[in-house]
Order: structure tokens, then C-alpha cells, then sequence
């Protein structure tokens, strides 16, 4: 069945060097989490005060 609705979630790809990975797979393994898990919770602990309301951040997509 064809998906209806646009999917609200973004892919985001990024480049890090081979030892931040690794211990970013180590620390998943040590918590049981997913990568996903551990970047999404590190986003969203970012201290509101330094962080620009969302609605002033401008869009990067093409």
C-alpha cells in the first residue's frame, strides 16, 4: 500500500572521524542503545538558552 502521509522524520548524514565512531559504537553497546537513540537524546539535552527558537533556524534544504 502507498504511504499517504510524508514521512515528518530527516536523514541526516554526517562525517566523523574513525575513533569518535568507535567510541560512539562503544557507548551504544554499553547503554543498549542505537546510534538513532544516543544522537537524538544528545540533541535534545541541548540547553534551550543556546540553543535559536526552531522557527528562526532557516531551512538547509535543496
Amino acid at each position: 500500500m502507498a504511504r499517504t502521509k510524508p514521512r515528518s522524520d530527516k536523514v541526516l548524514t554526517i562525517r566523523i572521524p574513525e575513533k569518535d565512531l568507535k567510541r560512539l559504537e562503544a557507548f551504544c553497546i554499553e547503554q543498549e542503545k542505537t546510534k538513532t537513540e544516543v544522537i537524538r537524546s544528545l540533541i535534545q539535552q541541548l540547553e534551550v538558552a543556546s540553543v535559536p527558537s526552531i522557527e528562526s533556524v532557516p531551512s538547509i534544504e535543496s
